[in-house]
């Protein structure tokens, strides 16, 4: 059954609803017994005792007006209107008396008969057989007072004073009765107030015992539900965290069936998702740069299938004499070495933001340019590559032997790297069933050919002048000609990358120096005074093919001039 969140946080707030106003209303109700008990006490203990009291009074008072009326009986002349008077006094006095005493009992039967009582209805009961009694004493103090009227009204003068003394006795003995009567409704009449007062403290005992029994299970209920929606949503922000830093095996177990349950069941699917999304990106990105893998998964506008053109730097990196350097090595052993080389080179190009087009054979070709590097850092970074892959080779050297358990006879590895910047073609090249996101145009072969180029120059790293001049802020370089390579209809100035600024060491552009003065001397046909640089540039670094390549031009176009319209530029042949 599917609860939702909003029906859970409603039954918590209605059950602490519920669970209060049972107990205010249980609070009520012992309220409302607690007023009652106060309500009898007003309405039958109190007007009980009182009554007993005026009963008392009213008998004191019929007793002086009798001996008021002895009095006046004895007097000489009597006087009728006084005892007249004196007469109806005694009665109504008497009427009196035995009115309350009848009022007394009628509330004491009464809060007999109320259901509502102090355990005190046996008390009661003595009690108003005793007044029973009293009304019977009253019943013979007034036949006593008959007697004496009779008397005194015919004379009989021992008879009175007998008489009289008789009815003292009879009223000090009702008195007597009356007053421990009285006391005795006193008394329950207080055991009922204590009661009360003992239950009314009951009464708010129970209600803040229920009153926190209530808060407690409601605490307990809120406590639950709240812990049961808390927790859920607290696995899922750890496991979200856990997926971000790249757990993707992360699982969050579904608890509950609510909104919570729903949500982690689509986390759960949605982390599967990425997981298979990101075994995608990691089995093609050995095939493919993982940055294109993520444009065609994520972000596809990056690799616009109908092509663009753009300014995009190129570089084409090759292992000299990678024939020989093949030859008597298993295929298993070829496979192991050129991972490890071509895993080597791939790890500054794509350290400096740039893309692995392919591997030709011990060959790597590589890209810089918008989306994946800023368009006026494209060349830099792909400088720095070239500086970086020609520094790690002799690590690699040393590597050889692990990989291929042979200890010598290896022969030194060169490399040679052509970098080129200008206008391509970029965009997903290839059949129907299989593509490329690759780049392809002008400047794609004249990267290809300035690598070619090294091997006649005897040099490293070639770069075109473009790339030069958007990346002459960063590195060290010194030109080394001015060339036609093959396809090509345009003289392209060719520069020898040395390093980064700051990187190169002095003698190093001294020779830089040195040598772009004998070639501007070179390019006007100065050759004597060329050749004089050329051999200084040797005297600085005897090993300098290129200077002796110019030497050598020299000593042929002397014997042999290029004439008036030569511009300077050396047509290659070979690629």
């Amino acid at each position: 059954m599917r609860l939702r969140i909003g029906f859970k946080i409603f039954s918590v707030a209605l059950g602490l609803l519920l669970l209060m106003g049972a107990a205010a209303l249980l609070s009520l109700r012992m309220t409302k017994t607690v007023d009652d008990q106060l309500e009898i006490l007003a309405q039958n203990y109190y007007p009980a005792y009182v009554a007993l009291a005026h009963a008392n009074i009213h008998s004191v008072e019929e007793s002086a007006f009798i001996r008021r009326l002895y009095i006046a009986l004895d007097e000489t002349p009597r006087d009728p209107q006084k005892i007249a008077a004196l007469r109806a006094q005694v009665a109504q006095s008497g009427v009196a008396s035995d009115a309350d005493l009848t009022e007394a009992r009628e509330d004491i039967n009464r809060q007999i008969a109320h259901p509502i009582d102090f355990n005190d209805d046996i008390e009661l009961a003595r009690l108003d057989t005793k007044i029973e009694f009293l009304q019977a004493d009253r019943r013979r103090y007034e036949q006593t007072y008959a007697k004496l009227a009779v008397a005194m009204d015919k004379g009989e003068e021992v008879l009175d004073r007998d008489l009289l003394d008789e009815l003292d006795q009879q009223r000090d003995q009702f008195d007597k009765r009356i007053e421990g009567d009285r006391v005795e409704m006193n008394h329950l009449a207080g055991g009922a107030i204590a009661g009360t007062r003992a239950y009314q403290s009951r009464v708010v005992g129970i209600s803040l015992a229920l009153l926190l029994i209530a808060a407690l299970l409601g605490i307990s209920v809120a406590a639950a539900v709240t812990t049961g929606l808390v927790r859920p949503v607290r696995r899922l922000l750890a496991g979200t965290a856990a997926v971000e830093g790249g757990a993707l095996d992360t699982i969050v177990p579904v608890t509950s069936s609510d909104e919570i349950g729903r949500l982690t069941a689509s986390f759960n699917k949605m982390v599967g998702e990425l997981k298979v999304k990101e075994q995608i990106r990691d089995t093609f990105g050995k095939y493919v740069d993982p940055r294109i893998v993520a444009g065609l998964l994520d972000r596809p506008e990056l690799t616009n299938p109908t092509g663009a053109r753009r300014e995009m730097t190129i570089l084409f990196c090759d292992m000299q004499g990678f024939t020989s350097f093949s030859e008597g090595m298993t295929p298993a052993g070829l496979v192991n070495v050129m991972n490890r080389y071509l895993t080597v080179l791939s790890e500054p190009v794509r350290r400096n933001s740039g893309i692995i087009d392919k591997y030709i054979g011990d060959a790597v070709m590589a890209f810089w340019g918008p989306p994946f590097a800023a368009a006026d850092d494209q060349a830099r970074l792909a400088c720095v590559a070239a500086i970086e892959q020609f520094a790690a080779v002799p690590a690699f050297q040393e590597e050889l032997p692990d990989l291929t358990g042979v200890r010598r006879g290896f022969p030194e590895i060169q490399l040679r790297i052509g970098v080129a910047t200008g206008e391509v073609v970029v965009g997903n090249i290839g059949s129907e069933q299989t593509r490329n996101y690759t780049v392809i145009g002008d400047t794609v072969n004249i990267a290809s050919r300035l690598e070619g180029v090294n091997k006649a120059y005897g040099t490293r790293i070639l770069i075109g002048e473009r790339t030069r001049e958007l990346a002459a802020d960063a590195i060290e370089t010194r030109e080394i000609d001015s060339v036609l390579v093959v396809g090509k209809s345009e003289p392209e100035r060719i520069f020898e990358l040395l390093g980064r600024k700051g990187e190169v060491a002095a003698e190093r552009l001294e020779l830089r120096d040195t040598f772009v003065a004998a070639l501007a001397d070179y390019r006007a046909q100065r050759w004597d005074k060329s050749a004089k640089g050329f051999r200084d540039c040797l005297s600085i670094q005897p090993e300098d093919p290129a200077s002796n390549i110019f030497l050598d031009r020299i000593d042929r176009f002397r014997i042999a001039p290029p004439g008036d319209t030569w511009n300077g530029v050396w047509e290659l042949h070979a690629k």
